[in-house]
């Protein structure tokens, strides 16, 4: 079975589309027209005509003609001409938001959806013939003013008072919760009391009496220092209080209704006082005297909701049928009437600076309002099921509650920047910090919670059926000491944290420094090969020479051995021929000698003329020696000579070839490295990004858990405090009441 394009359009309603900043509605003088008749019906046809017809328009929306489609359905209009994220049917067939559309099918093409897109910023025509009406848009942004911030510190309880003057077995529902603007305080409705606590500690400091009834609706002034309590009995009785919130007084009472008050406010200024209930009437008093100043009769059913306007010139009304009035705060003259919720409207909260409105609704919608024209400006889904509570906290952000049993901080522009963990039942009312860092709220079951505005996680809970003093002082140790043993906790949390984000941060640098190293190292590498590449053939040339030199080297060396070896055996030859003729003369000599002796003159004179032959060759041979010693010395010389320019030659030689060899590797070395690290200086330094993704988490981690610790340690003192007040106002509590006693 198809389920309706607004099948719950009654619980949501138009809500946000981001598209390009830079991106306006067309102007329609010069862009191409698309109209519904030519190009926007067919797509309707083919994908919502089933379920969105005149004969079967589920959830009131029926698209096969231009006026119903331009008339919406049960959550109101769905196409906003100009404005393509108000335009909640876009956001729902483009699948930006629930329910996606067409039901159980994919996205239509992106083409379709660009046509319809177009035609909304077109001014979405009905035909050729139409023109354009774009509504200018209005400015969301929030106008800071000083508003009502009071001289010196905010208003808070001086005095104390913890005994209820009402005890029951089990909290009722929360009717009303208000939070001062200025002031770490919230006040919450009970059975005829009102119980204030600490926001930021969940601590309940003192409970004002309201027996009047039960309190429906509580509002601080403006500038914190009063609060407003209108309730009483169901078709009986109903009125306002006014407290001096430092002292606890009663300030005045006004009103006499015969039901019960359902909304009440007071003007900024303090003069006024309006009220409403099931009587359908609005009724403005002078806070002075009491006197009814004027009355509204125009609502058709039940008040529901009213507040003025922070400046105190409007006040806003709502009703059980729908209406939304808004009036001139002085003499109750209607300024706007304003349409759209298709359900009882349940709570309006004015923006700080006046300019918008915001309201709920049990059709489950939040719609913005802006006050020059009284027109919507903005529209979405809040709580499924129906929303029960609105609020604008100073900073311009929303808080909202329903049936949905959750809690829901939205910017000005719909975006949901928060949702609270589920509570027990539907949350009957919530309300915004004075600092915006909490979401206080209470829901059917009389359960009260404290939530991180930022987060959506519960950080605390309401005391909203205050014990008595005697189980308050048991109750508030057993608080201070789970408080402290809560603080040990988010210290040892905080202190690891650091520790993670040290250790984080120092992997983060060393990432950093790896990637640096190595993308530098790659740099060299690549500006080295060249250089190495131009070196090269200079490094080839050195060793080519150095060879050469040895090989000329080697040849002179050589001829030089020879000529020694040549020379050596001359000398030898020459030193024997010496010899030999040494030998010569003394054989001579001695035959002179022998000559002599004999007496032979012949024979001598023939010996003498030998001997002097000999020795003159002798002394020839002689000189010869010495030459040839001298050419051997002289070729000795020469080939120890050339021997160590051969060996000077290879040493440079060997020199050029492991320079060379060096080059080579070098080269070789510089390559490898070059094709190892290039691929790897992309991965570092993406390392580098998520190393530092992961400091920057972890920082953050560690900032928040010490900001948590921070607070868990406050609050545990805080806490401490609180019990040893409690024993203290138990102490106090008996001897008041011993002192009755006795004197009775």
């Amino acid at each position: 079975m198809r389920t309706s394009l607004f099948a719950v359009v009654a619980l949501l309603s138009t809500g946000p589309f981001a598209y390009a900043a830079d991106e306006k509605p067309a102007d329609p003088k010069v862009a191409p027209k698309i109209t519904y008749d030519e190009h926007i019906q067919p797509i309707f046809r083919e994908a919502c005509f089933t379920c969105h017809n005149q004969n079967e328009a589920k959830s009131d929306l029926a698209l096969d003609s231009y006026a119903r489609t331009m008339a919406g359905g049960a959550g109101g209009e769905c196409i906003i001409a100009g404005d393509v994220e108000s335009s909640r049917l876009y956001a729902l067939v483009a699948h930006l938001e629930n329910p996606k559309m067409p039901p159980n099918q994919d996205k239509m093409a992106q083409a379709k959806l660009d046509l319809i897109k177009q035609w909304i910023l077109g001014g979405a025509l009905e035909n050729s013939g139409s023109k354009a009406k774009i509504k200018p848009k209005v400015s969301l942004e929030l106008v800071t003013t000083a508003g009502n911030k009071p001289n010196g510190p905010p208003a808070m309880p001086e005095k104390f008072r913890r005994q209820p003057f009402v005890a029951t077995s089990r909290a009722g529902s929360s009717t009303a919760i208000a939070a001062s603007p200025w002031a770490p305080l919230v006040a919450v409705a009970g059975q005829k009391q009102i119980m204030l606590h600490n926001s930021d500690t969940g601590e309940l400091l003192t409970i004002l009496a309201y027996p009047e009834g039960v309190p429906h609706i509580l509002k601080f002034s403006r500038d914190g220092s009063v609060l407003l309590a209108g309730g009483g009995r169901g078709g009986s009785s109903g009125k306002v209080v006014l407290y001096n919130v430092k002292s606890g007084e009663r300030i005045t009472e006004i009103g006499d209704e015969l039901d019960v008050v359902l909304a009440a406010d007071v003007s900024s200024d303090l003069s006024r006082v309006a009220l409403g209930g099931p009587k359908k009437m609005v009724r403005v008093y002078s806070v002075a005297d009491g006197s009814l100043e004027y009355e509204m009769k125009k609502h058709t059913d039940w008040i529901t909701a009213l507040e003025f306007s922070p400046d105190g010139v409007l006040l806003a009304t709502a009703d059980r049928s729908a209406g939304l009035l808004i009036w001139e705060s002085e003499g109750g003259r209607e300024y706007q009437n304003l349409t759209g919720h298709t359900g009882m409207i349940t709570d309006v909260s004015w923006r700080s600076d006046s300019n918008l409105l915001a309201s709920v609704s049990e059709d489950g919608s939040i719609r913005l309002w802006e006050m020059e024209n009284g027109k919507q400006v903005k529209t979405w889904a809040a709580n499924a099921g129906g929303s029960l509570s609105v609020e604008f906290a100073s900073t311009g952000t929303l808080v909202t509650s329903g049936r949905d049993k959750i809690c829901k901080v939205w910017n000005i522009d719909g975006k949901e920047l928060a949702k609270s963990e589920a509570m027990p039942d539907m949350v009957m009312d919530a309300v915004l910090t004075h600092d915006g860092k909490r979401v206080v709220a209470g829901d059917w079951t009389g359960e009260g919670r404290i939530f991180d505005a930022a987060t959506g996680k519960t950080i605390g809970k309401l005391m909203l059926n205050p014990l008595p003093l005697d189980q308050l002082v048991v109750y508030a140790a057993q608080q201070a000491a789970d408080a402290d043993k809560a603080a040990k906790a988010a210290a040892d949390a905080a202190a690891a944290a650091k520790q993670t984000a040290d250790a984080a941060a120092a992997a983060a640098q060393a990432a950093a420094k790896k990637a640096a190293d190595t993308a530098n190292e790659v740099k060299r590498l690549e500006a080295l090969r060249p250089q190495l590449e131009k070196e090269t053939p200079n490094k080839q040339k050195l060793q080519r020479d150095a060879q050469e030199a040895v090989g000329k080297a080697r040849r002179l060396a050589n001829d030089a051995k020879t000529a020694e070896g040549r020379a050596a055996m001359t000398a030898k030859q020459k030193a024997d021929a010496v010899t030999a003729a040494t030998a010569a003369v003394k054989t001579l000599e001695a035959e002179v000698a022998k000559q002599q002796a004999a007496k032979n003159d012949a024979g001598t004179s023939a010996a003498q003329k030998k001997l002097e032959a000999a020795k003159a060759d002798l002394a020839a041979k002689t000189a010869a020696t010495a030459e040839a010693a001298q050419a051997l010395s002289t070729a000795q010389s020469k080939s120890k000579e050339f021997s160590t320019a051969l060996a000077m030659a290879e040493q440079t030689a060997a020199k050029a070839s492991t320079d060379l060899e060096a080059h080579r590797k070098a080269m070789a070395d510089a390559v490898a490295a070059f094709k190892t690290l290039q691929p790897q200086v992309k991965p570092l330094q993406e390392a580098v990004g998520k190393a530092q993704v992961a400091q920057a988490a972890a920082a953050k981690s560690a900032q928040e858990k010490a900001e948590a610790a921070k607070l868990a340690a406050e609050a545990a003192a805080q806490l401490q405090q609180a019990a040893q007040r409690a024993a203290a106002d138990k102490a106090e509590f008996d001897k008041s009441s011993s002192a009755q006693a006795s004197a009775s």
